[in-house]
């Protein structure tokens, strides 16, 4: 089933999907979260910066893969 899910996470529609998704809700957290730090000029968080987008990213592609799975199935 993990295979299934995985496979399915990666194929174009949802992968798209996830991507736009984590775009979008990982730069409005990037700017709340470490936004005042980055105007004042200081480097940002690397590691926060790149879980505010590796979350939605994960949480979009899984609910997308499960999705087609269960209408598929």
């Amino acid at each position: 089933m993990a295979y299934t899910l995985i496979a399915t996470m990666v194929r174009p529609p949802v992968l798209f999907t996830a991507l736009r998704v984590s775009a979008l809700v990982g730069t409005i957290l990037n700017a709340i979260k470490q936004g005042p730090a980055l105007l004042a000029g200081t480097p940002p968080d690397w590691w926060k910066l790149a879980l505010n987008y590796a979350v939605p990213f994960l949480v979009a592609g899984y609910s997308g893969a499960r999705a087609r799975l269960d209408r598929f199935s």
